[in-house]
């Protein structure tokens, strides 16, 4: 596979696209395969759809017309015109992984940024190996900057995603109880996302860091090309919390920045665009201006007011980690009539049960809050009968749709696949 040439293609038509269903004209069509599907089958589709050329690795079908070009693998084959199209580029890189906070890490690094710079980043979640290509490719000569998240469930991803972004700069979050299923245990979580430190050391490339991180701090204690953010005089840039009971305030240069977001554990990823504006010489009013403008979305930390609630969607994605921080917030809030809603959390293999149960023991010790469970895991668990439980977010919608629930302060917080967001309708 020459990808010189299909860098030709790319250089001329612009775009990429892997899905025959949002293909624009001129498009790059990359016949995916993936356990359900396989792209291939609709090649000839993406070029009657508009799509300039299609990229095939089944070379029946690539026989069928001249502009559908073999490769023996169209997912490398992306992800190398990706890596190529990246090399041509002058754009700093800056990689971000960790267990929980990546997304919204970025969006807020990215509204800073772009004060300044012209600074794209990965769209949304794609953040994996087909995501991380496509979010490359997205770039151009133009780019000053460019945001790439990485996510992982397994050993080795973050380093074949690190191979094909060659970043300049990174950051991990944290390291949490996440995708243990894949992970194994928790040291195989910091084992699979300390693979970007490796990188960036490997390539004497710059690692933002907390300083009040132990774990992370001894991973790069011998290293030097680092930057540093914290409370702490030690660190080189210095930020502290401010006094906010129901959103999330920091003090940076003896001035007050007001976030829109919620939740103590937003605090580092506030803190992480600040440091990564200051280190690129990015004003002060800049950095303001950016933390301040961002509104949270796509169900991550949200707060809305509906029928005389408040309500606190959090229901993106969970895992122990961040559900006990979550709820370690809303204990913190002044807010007057609290109820919590938590749905199941996946992907974290035979000690789910577990986990599961060390949440409700902890809602066991919080006497001034309605709480709903909802889920497999959740209802096998050891709880009282003051904690209501529900199989499903759809049993549980038929309660609420039959319940008035009006000036209530309301956390909602399950990973992804309970869809929580839907029962705010009926509230």
């Amino acid at each position: 596979m020459d990808i010189s040439k299909i860098y030709e293609l790319f250089n001329k038509y612009k775009s990429v696209s892997i899905d025959t269903r949002s293909i624009k004209p001129n498009d790059i069509f990359f016949a995916i395969k993936g356990p359900n599907f396989d792209g291939n089958n609709f090649a000839l589709q993406a070029i009657k759809t508009g799509a300039s050329y299609a990229i095939s690795d089944n070379h029946a079908i690539s026989k069928k017309s001249d502009k559908i070009i073999y490769v023996e693998d169209s997912i490398k084959a992306l992800q190398k015109l990706a890596n190529y199209h990246r090399r041509k580029l002058n754009t700093k890189i800056i990689a971000i992984t960790g267990s929980n906070g990546k997304t919204t890490s970025k969006e807020l690094i990215l509204n800073v940024l772009k004060t300044k710079y012209k600074t794209t980043a990965t769209k949304g979640n794609l953040n994996n190996h087909l995501g991380v290509p496509l979010s490359l490719l997205e770039m151009h000569e133009n780019t000053e900057f460019g945001i790439i998240e990485m996510g992982a469930n397994h050993l080795n991803e973050i380093s074949q995603l690190c191979k094909i972004t060659e970043p300049n700069f990174g950051y991990i979050t944290n390291f949490g109880k996440a995708h243990l299923e894949g992970f194994g245990s928790i040291e195989g979580v910091i084992k699979g996302k300390s693979e970007l430190y490796n990188y960036l050391k490997n390539n004497k490339s710059l690692i933002f860091h907390n300083s009040e991180n132990i774990k992370q701090t001894s991973l790069i204690k011998k290293y030097k090309n680092t930057y540093s953010f914290g409370v702490n005089s030690e660190s080189d840039c210095i930020i502290n919390k401010s006094d906010s009971k129901n959103s999330l305030n920091v003090s940076y240069q003896n001035e007050i920045i007001k976030s829109t977001i919620y939740g103590d554990y937003n605090f580092e990823n506030i803190c992480i665009a600040i440091a990564i504006g200051e280190y690129f010489n990015v004003s002060f009013k800049n950095i303001k201006k950016g933390i301040e403008s961002y509104l949270s979305k796509n169900n991550r930390s949200q707060i809305s007011l509906k029928n005389n609630n408040t309500i606190i969607l959090d229901a993106y994605n969970a895992n122990p980690t961040s559900m006990s921080l979550a709820l370690e917030s809303f204990k913190k809030t002044n807010y007057k009539n609290k109820m919590i809603i938590l749905g199941d959390m996946f992907e974290l293999g035979e000690d789910s049960n577990h986990y599961h149960q060390e949440i409700i023991n902890s809602l066991e010790k919080i006497n001034d809050s309605i709480i709903y469970i909802v889920g497999e895991y959740f209802c096998n668990t050891k709880h009282s009968d003051r904690i209501k439980s529900f199989s499903s977010t759809k049993e549980l919608i038929n309660n609420l749709s039959a319940t008035n629930i009006s000036n209530y302060s309301i956390l909602i917080k399950g990973s992804r696949g309970m869809q929580l967001e839907k029962i705010i309708e009926f509230i």
